[in-house]
Protein backbone atom coordinates (compact mmCIF):
# COMPACT_ATOMS: atom_id res chain seq x y z
CA UNK A 1 0.00 0.00 0.00
CA UNK A 2 1.58 3.47 -0.90
CA UNK A 3 1.25 6.45 1.02
CA UNK A 4 -0.85 8.69 -1.63
CA UNK A 5 -4.31 9.70 -1.01
CA UNK A 6 -6.53 10.41 -4.13
CA UNK A 7 -10.30 12.08 -4.70
CA UNK A 8 -12.14 11.22 -7.36
CA UNK A 9 -14.63 13.93 -8.04
CA UNK A 10 -17.27 12.98 -10.82
CA UNK A 11 -21.42 12.52 -11.49
CA UNK A 12 -21.10 9.41 -13.30
CA UNK A 13 -21.14 6.88 -10.48
CA UNK A 14 -19.96 4.18 -12.39
CA UNK A 15 -17.11 5.89 -13.36
CA UNK A 16 -16.16 6.91 -10.13
CA UNK A 17 -16.63 3.15 -9.23
CA UNK A 18 -14.46 1.85 -11.56
CA UNK A 19 -11.88 4.39 -11.03
CA UNK A 20 -11.88 3.70 -7.05
CA UNK A 21 -11.53 0.18 -8.35
CA UNK A 22 -8.45 0.19 -10.35
CA UNK A 23 -6.78 2.89 -8.59
CA UNK A 24 -7.18 0.88 -4.93
CA UNK A 25 -5.62 -1.59 -7.01
CA UNK A 26 -2.32 -0.25 -7.46
CA UNK A 27 -2.41 0.61 -3.76
CA UNK A 28 -3.58 3.95 -3.56
CA UNK A 29 -6.26 5.16 -0.74
CA UNK A 30 -9.12 6.47 -3.09
CA UNK A 31 -12.16 8.53 -2.15
CA UNK A 32 -14.77 9.32 -4.39
CA UNK A 33 -17.23 12.63 -4.62
CA UNK A 34 -20.34 12.94 -7.23
CA UNK A 35 -20.39 16.29 -7.22
CA UNK A 36 -17.88 19.57 -6.50
CA UNK A 37 -20.04 20.81 -4.22
CA UNK A 38 -19.50 17.16 -2.01
CA UNK A 39 -15.90 17.33 -2.70
CA UNK A 40 -15.91 21.06 -0.83
CA UNK A 41 -16.93 19.66 2.05
CA UNK A 42 -14.02 17.46 2.63
CA UNK A 43 -10.52 18.34 3.88
CA UNK A 44 -8.61 18.71 0.20
CA UNK A 45 -5.25 19.23 1.81
CA UNK A 46 -5.48 15.55 3.05
CA UNK A 47 -5.48 14.36 -0.62
CA UNK A 48 -2.35 14.01 -2.68
CA UNK A 49 -4.27 14.44 -6.08
CA UNK A 50 -7.53 14.85 -7.43
CA UNK A 51 -9.30 13.20 -10.39
CA UNK A 52 -11.98 15.78 -11.66
CA UNK A 53 -14.71 16.27 -14.01
CA UNK A 54 -15.25 19.56 -15.88
CA UNK A 55 -18.94 18.83 -17.01
CA UNK A 56 -20.80 18.65 -13.20
CA UNK A 57 -23.69 20.11 -12.05
CA UNK A 58 -23.64 24.24 -10.92
CA UNK A 59 -19.64 23.77 -9.68
CA UNK A 60 -18.06 22.63 -12.72
CA UNK A 61 -14.47 21.19 -12.44
CA UNK A 62 -13.18 24.10 -13.91
CA UNK A 63 -14.68 26.51 -11.16
CA UNK A 64 -13.68 23.87 -8.40
CA UNK A 65 -10.07 24.40 -9.51
CA UNK A 66 -10.46 27.88 -9.60
CA UNK A 67 -11.91 27.87 -5.73
CA UNK A 68 -9.15 25.55 -4.81
CA UNK A 69 -6.48 27.91 -6.41
CA UNK A 70 -7.96 30.67 -4.66
CA UNK A 71 -7.20 29.21 -1.43
CA UNK A 72 -3.89 29.13 -0.41
CA UNK A 73 -4.18 26.03 1.77
CA UNK A 74 -5.34 23.94 -1.47
CA UNK A 75 -3.81 26.13 -4.06
CA UNK A 76 -0.79 23.22 -4.66
CA UNK A 77 -2.82 20.04 -4.91
CA UNK A 78 -2.19 18.40 -8.14
CA UNK A 79 -5.33 18.25 -9.57
CA UNK A 80 -5.94 16.15 -13.14
CA UNK A 81 -8.83 17.10 -15.44
CA UNK A 82 -11.40 14.57 -16.86
CA UNK A 83 -13.58 15.75 -19.69
CA UNK A 84 -16.03 14.48 -22.79
CA UNK A 85 -14.80 17.42 -24.37
CA UNK A 86 -11.40 17.81 -26.26
CA UNK A 87 -11.17 21.18 -27.89
CA UNK A 88 -8.07 23.38 -27.65
CA UNK A 89 -9.89 25.99 -25.37
CA UNK A 90 -10.48 23.35 -22.80
CA UNK A 91 -7.55 22.20 -22.38
CA UNK A 92 -5.89 25.37 -22.54
CA UNK A 93 -8.20 26.58 -19.71
CA UNK A 94 -7.50 23.62 -17.44
CA UNK A 95 -3.71 24.52 -18.09
CA UNK A 96 -4.29 28.30 -17.34
CA UNK A 97 -5.89 27.42 -13.80
CA UNK A 98 -3.26 24.82 -13.10
CA UNK A 99 -3.88 21.39 -14.22
CA UNK A 100 -1.34 19.18 -13.73
CA UNK A 101 -2.61 16.88 -16.49
CA UNK A 102 -5.84 16.91 -18.59
CA UNK A 103 -7.48 13.13 -19.64
CA UNK A 104 -9.84 13.23 -22.63
CA UNK A 105 -12.94 10.69 -22.50
CA UNK A 106 -13.65 7.82 -23.20
CA UNK A 107 -10.11 7.12 -21.63
CA UNK A 108 -8.46 4.10 -21.48
CA UNK A 109 -8.12 2.79 -17.51
CA UNK A 110 -4.48 1.92 -18.55
CA UNK A 111 -3.78 5.59 -19.51
CA UNK A 112 -5.66 7.18 -16.33
CA UNK A 113 -3.04 4.85 -14.12
CA UNK A 114 0.10 5.87 -16.43
CA UNK A 115 -0.84 9.81 -15.81
CA UNK A 116 -1.65 9.41 -12.15
CA UNK A 117 1.71 7.76 -12.32
CA UNK A 118 3.12 10.48 -13.83
CA UNK A 119 2.51 13.22 -11.57
CA UNK A 120 2.74 11.05 -8.49
CA UNK A 121 6.48 11.33 -9.82
CA UNK A 122 6.59 14.82 -10.89
CA UNK A 123 4.94 15.36 -6.80
CA UNK A 124 8.24 13.11 -5.63
CA UNK A 125 10.48 15.19 -7.64
CA UNK A 126 9.84 18.18 -6.97
CA UNK A 127 9.81 17.45 -2.57
CA UNK A 128 13.52 16.14 -3.25
CA UNK A 129 14.49 19.34 -5.50
CA UNK A 130 13.14 21.68 -2.94
CA UNK A 131 14.66 19.60 0.49
CA UNK A 132 17.67 22.14 1.85
CA UNK A 133 21.13 20.58 1.02
CA UNK A 134 22.58 18.50 4.24
CA UNK A 135 26.24 19.46 3.00
CA UNK A 136 27.87 22.67 1.89
CA UNK A 137 31.68 22.30 0.30
CA UNK A 138 33.95 24.26 -1.63
CA UNK A 139 36.99 21.88 -2.82
CA UNK A 140 37.95 20.09 0.46
CA UNK A 141 36.61 22.56 3.07
CA UNK A 142 33.17 20.96 3.94
CA UNK A 143 30.11 22.27 5.83
CA UNK A 144 27.57 19.16 7.32
CA UNK A 145 24.69 21.19 8.16
CA UNK A 146 23.27 18.64 10.04
CA UNK A 147 26.23 17.86 12.39
CA UNK A 148 27.06 21.17 12.44
CA UNK A 149 30.79 20.85 11.76
CA UNK A 150 33.41 22.21 9.48
CA UNK A 151 35.91 20.08 7.83
CA UNK A 152 39.17 21.28 6.53
CA UNK A 153 40.94 18.11 4.45
CA UNK A 154 38.91 15.81 6.35
CA UNK A 155 39.74 17.14 9.90
CA UNK A 156 37.25 18.67 11.85
CA UNK A 157 37.77 22.62 12.49
CA UNK A 158 36.35 24.10 15.99
CA UNK A 159 33.76 26.83 14.93
CA UNK A 160 31.18 28.98 17.46
CA UNK A 161 27.69 29.21 16.20
CA UNK A 162 28.16 32.57 14.67
CA UNK A 163 31.29 31.56 12.85
CA UNK A 164 29.21 28.80 11.73
CA UNK A 165 26.44 30.70 10.27
CA UNK A 166 28.48 33.61 8.44
CA UNK A 167 30.70 30.61 6.56
CA UNK A 168 27.28 28.54 5.95
CA UNK A 169 25.72 32.17 4.68
CA UNK A 170 28.70 32.75 2.42
CA UNK A 171 28.97 29.27 0.88
CA UNK A 172 25.32 29.11 0.07
CA UNK A 173 25.56 32.11 -1.73
CA UNK A 174 29.35 32.08 -3.26
CA UNK A 175 30.32 35.37 -5.43
CA UNK A 176 27.26 37.04 -3.74
CA UNK A 177 28.26 40.57 -1.73
CA UNK A 178 26.71 40.78 1.61
CA UNK A 179 26.63 43.86 3.76
CA UNK A 180 27.80 44.16 7.04
CA UNK A 181 24.07 45.36 7.85
CA UNK A 182 22.99 42.15 5.24
CA UNK A 183 24.83 39.90 7.85
CA UNK A 184 24.05 41.55 10.84
CA UNK A 185 20.47 41.11 10.58
CA UNK A 186 20.83 37.43 9.38
CA UNK A 187 23.08 35.91 11.51
CA UNK A 188 22.48 37.95 14.61
CA UNK A 189 18.67 38.53 14.18
CA UNK A 190 17.90 37.39 18.03
CA UNK A 191 20.39 40.28 19.22
CA UNK A 192 19.53 43.58 20.08
CA UNK A 193 22.71 45.34 19.56
CA UNK A 194 26.09 44.34 17.32
CA UNK A 195 28.66 46.83 16.33
CA UNK A 196 29.83 46.45 12.66
CA UNK A 197 32.53 46.05 14.13
CA UNK A 198 31.34 42.39 15.43
CA UNK A 199 31.37 41.31 11.69
CA UNK A 200 35.16 42.44 10.95
CA UNK A 201 36.11 40.01 13.94
CA UNK A 202 34.65 37.32 12.85
CA UNK A 203 35.57 37.57 9.50
CA UNK A 204 39.12 37.51 10.69
CA UNK A 205 38.60 34.68 12.60
CA UNK A 206 37.22 33.17 9.72
CA UNK A 207 39.74 33.13 7.53
CA UNK A 208 42.33 32.10 9.84
CA UNK A 209 40.44 28.87 10.51
CA UNK A 210 39.73 28.02 6.71
CA UNK A 211 43.42 28.33 5.94
CA UNK A 212 44.26 28.58 1.97
CA UNK A 213 40.68 29.22 1.63
CA UNK A 214 40.68 32.23 3.58
CA UNK A 215 41.99 34.17 0.42
CA UNK A 216 37.99 33.02 -0.96
CA UNK A 217 36.61 35.57 1.57
CA UNK A 218 36.98 38.69 -0.25
CA UNK A 219 36.56 42.34 0.86
CA UNK A 220 34.68 44.50 -0.93
CA UNK A 221 35.29 48.01 -0.26
CA UNK A 222 32.30 49.85 1.05
CA UNK A 223 30.11 47.36 0.21
CA UNK A 224 30.81 44.07 2.38
CA UNK A 225 32.01 40.62 1.99
CA UNK A 226 31.75 37.42 -0.41
CA UNK A 227 32.57 34.04 -0.48
CA UNK A 228 34.70 34.34 -4.11
CA UNK A 229 35.35 31.15 -6.58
Amino acid sequence: MNPYRILVVDDEEDLCEILQYNLETEGYTVDVAYSAEEALKKDITSYNLLLLDVMMGEISGFKMGRILNDNPKTANVPIIYLTAKDTETDRLTGFNIGADDYISKPFSIREVLARVKAVIRRIESNKTDSLPPLQLSYEKLEMSLQNKKVMLEGIEIPFTKKEFEILRLLLENKNRVFSRDEMLNRVWSDEVIVLDRTIDVNITRLRKKIGPYGKNIVTRLGYGYCFEE
